[in-house]
């Protein structure tokens, strides 16, 4: 077990200097990074060209060897960076601890993964408007963890199930199983209309686009000459009926749960909409003049909620089943439809 701490990895990643060679020690949170990603990250500021010169040249070792852009880097390995200008400087300690926001919503953590019931309204990565998503949240919640990273995505309105890894290690093995269709991951959704079967297999090519202020939206691609360079995926979803609903002011309304069999962006959003199910509260793909009238009837958001998990731990290989129960705004609004 390797005991340097970031304390130290900060420290030893300051002494890469314009005078001296520098030597760092790979830790948990570099270990089986490719040792370009690994030199990008540690000299920020750095431009990636003269990431690859330095490594090109040889003048970054592996334990004393000269090695290539992809190697990839072990557990307590010495990297030795040669002189050079760089912008790192040491993070100043936080003064006041931050605010916690998602501590009350873990459903499980161990020293492997931790995974939450995100609350709906949160972005996952900040970016694009968003200045903190989660993850940057749950890193200043956590200032000791040496490494914290989603294992996938949820929509920012989506609710539920969120999991990300603390060890690479855990985050290559939960990719792997995810890729390989060994996740079992369960959604309910709230859809307008009067869905009849009782079980359907959804399975539609899906086509991602950018809108013109850069917003990513995604559409079915029904006619295959128009996808000119090839890009659809294939998307599939097993949906079950779980109860209809018919209001006398609002109308017809299906509870649906979905097992996702791939996990394309949108996926379930764009496929219902693309049936004539629409997601209520959906603001890309759903009915607006609905949500505006779901609004005020105490429907303030998407309902889409991821509610469980099931898969294998990454390292124990125990079966883990993550239960996020659907939140109390949902579940009031289907007492109303019920009424």
């Amino acid at each position: 077990m390797n005991n340097i701490t970031t304390q130290d990895q900060h420290h030893s990643a300051t002494k890469v200097s314009e005078l001296a060679a520098a030597f760092l020690t790979v830790d948990e949170a570099s270990e089986g990074q490719r040792v370009d990603n690994f030199l990008t990250k540690t000299l920020k500021g750095v431009p990636k060209s003269h990431v690859y010169r330095i490594l090109r040249s040889g003048e970054v070792r592996v334990n004393k060897k000269r090695i290539d852009a992809d190697f990839r880097l072990s557990l307590g390995d010495v990297v030795r960076i040669p002189p050079t200008r760089s912008t790192i400087t040491d993070k100043p300690e936080q003064s006041a601890p931050v605010a916690s926001k998602f501590e009350n919503t873990i459903i499980f953590e161990d020293d492997a993964m931790l995974v939450i019931d995100k609350p709906a309204g949160f972005a996952v990565h900040g970016g694009s408007g968003v200045s903190r998503g989660v993850i940057e949240q749950m890193r200043l919640e956590r200032p000791k963890a040496k490494f914290l990273e989603l294992v996938h995505r949820l929509d920012r309105e989506t609710s539920g199930v969120l999991m990300l890894a603390k060890k690479r290690s855990a985050l290559v093995a939960l990719h792997e199983a995810i890729r390989n269709n060994q996740t079992d991951k369960r959604y309910v959704m709230l859809v307008q209309g009067e869905w009849l079967e009782q079980k359907k297999r959804v399975v539609l090519d899906l086509q991602k686009y950018l809108l013109p202020n850069g917003e990513r939206r995604v559409n079915v691609v029904t006619d295959v000459s128009k996808d000119k360079y090839n890009e659809r995926q294939t998307s599939e979803t097993m949906f079950r009926l779980m109860k209809n609903f018919n209001h006398p002011v609002l109308g017809k309304f299906s509870l649906l749960e979905a097992q996702l069999v791939t996990g394309r962006t949108h996926q379930l959003r764009v496929q219902l909409a693309h049936l004539g199910f629409a997601i209520v509260g959906d603001d890309k793909y759903g009915d607006f003049a609905l949500n505006k009238a779901l609004i005020k009837s105490g429907l303030k958001r998407m309902f889409l909620h991821s509610s469980i998990t099931k898969i294998r731990h990454p390292l124990t290989n125990d079966k883990l089943e993550l239960i996020a129960p659907m939140p109390v705004e949902l579940s009031k609004f289907l007492v109303k439809l019920e009424s």
